[in-house]
Order: C-alpha cells, then structure tokens, then sequence
C-alpha cells in the first residue's frame, strides 16, 4: 500500500522538530526538576526512597548469581584446605601409630628386664617453681636469688632447672628466699658424662659462661664438640642424665661446654627435690649438729 505523499512530508517535519527540540526539551525537564528540588526536598527525597525500594528486587535478583558464585569458589577453596589438611592428619597419624607401637615394645622390655634385675624404681620427685629477683652475679661468684624458702618445703643442695635443663643447686635458705650457685660459680664442681662416649668428667665453674670439664677428660675419651653432657648421679648431688650443655670448644685438652640455660635467661626457675642426700646439709642435718 502506497503512502500519501502529503502524509509522508508531515511525518518528516514532525521527525525534524522533534530532534531540533529534544535537547531543549531535557534542559527544560532538568531544570524543572532542580526547581523542584530545591522547592520540596521531602517529595525528592521520597520519590528517591520509591525508586530504591522499587528496584531493590531487581539488585537483589541480579545480586544472587554472584553471590552464588563466590560461595562455590568458597566452599571449592575449603573443600581442598580440607582434602590437604585430612593427607597431613593421615600421615600424622600413622607417624604417631609408629610410635606408639615402639613406645609400647620398650616399656614391655623393661618391664622385663625390671623384673629380671629386681629393680627398684627412684622415688617420686618433688617440686616448687619460684621466681628469679636477684641476680648476684659478681667478680667472684655466680647465684641468684628465688622467692621460695623453707615455709614451701626448700632445703640445701635440692636441684634447681629450668625446663628439664640443669641450672644448679641450693646452698642458702631462708624462710621466704633460697639462694642458688650456677653451674657457672667457681664453687661449682659436678660430675657428669659425656653422652655417646660414656666418658667421665667434672663441670667446674670458672665464673666464665662456659665452665671446663676437668679430670676425666682424656684423649681416648672421642669428646667432640657439640657432643650433650649430662650428670652422671655420682656423690649423690643429682640423678643422672640431667641436661647440661654441649661441648663448645676443646682447646689444649680442656674443653669448654655451652649451658643450655644461661643466668640471663631465667625468670622462673624449679626447684626438685630428688630425695638425694646431695653435696650439701641440709637445714635440719645443720640443726642436729
């Protein structure tokens, strides 16, 4: 069907207005819409709550997908923290089994051999922790003082240790105070063993950081450095296999052992009382005298 051609004409002046005025016209609407912003704030800011509200389902509906989304990369992350966490527990698990199973096979073997040697088992250890306040490090002398006396149970020559590291020994009490001689102090004077070799020696303090083995200490001995000492329980003063140090330096046939604990180091400090006799009286030996 033809068109008019009267009609046509109409249709592209109109078309012609249209865009020659269009621009006028979003002025005009934008300016119109200041004015009315500016004339009533509460119709403005009620028709902007409207349009929120109105389009909210839709954010909400668009909003899904990539929530959606980041919770399956979440739980995928999760699910292989939690594939590679199950392999280490595993593994871990089946170390410790391994250990168990030795553990169990060394106790049931001295057992045996307890029963065999009729041994009688060391008496079970007393202890009091206390804290390190003094520390009378001098020219001539390495102690320290801990806030622990006779009222809680402390006598001369019971162990002191820091973890399971030999620190020294008690050599004064006090009702609320005890004094400890490092292993350090020139005082000091400890038999021990070389770990390995079995090789006898004495720990004396020289007031240096590192005190020397002495006596025992032979060529045939394969001391080496870096070799453990530990006390050997002889005189009575610690049980044996105490830890000490390692063997720092060996120089002109005297070695030089590094403590595992240095004075610098301790705050709080226990006290053990091993049931022993030890190097020292005691209080109550001192009082009967």
């Amino acid at each position: 069907m033809k068109q008019h051609p009267g009609m046509v004409g109409r249709l592209a002046t109109l078309r012609l207005l249209a865009q020659r005025f269009a621009f006028l016209a979003l002025v005009l609407a934008s300016f119109a819409m200041m004015l009315l912003g500016k004339a009533d704030t509460i119709v403005v800011e009620r028709l902007r709550v409207l349009i929120d509200d109105g389009l909210s389902p839709v954010l909400q509906v668009l909003s899904r997908p990539a929530s959606a989304v980041h919770s399956v990369v979440d739980a995928v992350h999760d699910l292989a923290s939690l594939r590679a966490e199950n392999v280490r527990l595993a593994e871990e698990n089946a170390r410790l089994m391994h250990w168990q199973t030795v553990a169990r096979e060394l106790d049931n073997e001295n057992k045996a051999l307890r029963s065999q040697l009729n041994y009688a088992p060391d008496p079970d250890s007393a202890f009091i922790t206390a804290r390190v306040f003094g520390d009378t490090g001098e020219a001539f002398g390495r102690s320290m003082l801990i806030s622990a006396g006779t009222r809680e149970g402390v006598r001369k020559g019971q162990a002191v240790i820091a973890g399971e590291n030999l620190v020294g020994r008690i050599v004064e009490v006090g009702d609320r105070t005890a004094r400890i001689l490092l292993l350090t102090d020139p005082s000091s004077n400890i038999p021990v063993v070389i770990e390995g070799t079995r090789a006898k020696a004495i720990l004396a303090g020289d007031n240096s950081d590192r005190p020397r083995l002495n006596l025992l200490l032979s060529a045939n001995s394969n001391a080496a450095v870096g070799s453990r000492v530990v006390t050997s329980g002889h005189g009575g003063a610690f049980p044996p296999g105490m830890p000490v140090g390692v063997i720092a330096s060996i120089q002109d046939g005297v070695a030089r052992v590094e403590p595992f604990v240095h004075r610098y180091q301790l705050e709080y400090v226990t006290v053990v009382d091993y049931g022993l006799p030890g190097v020292l009286p005691s209080d109550q030996s001192d009082s009967g005298k």
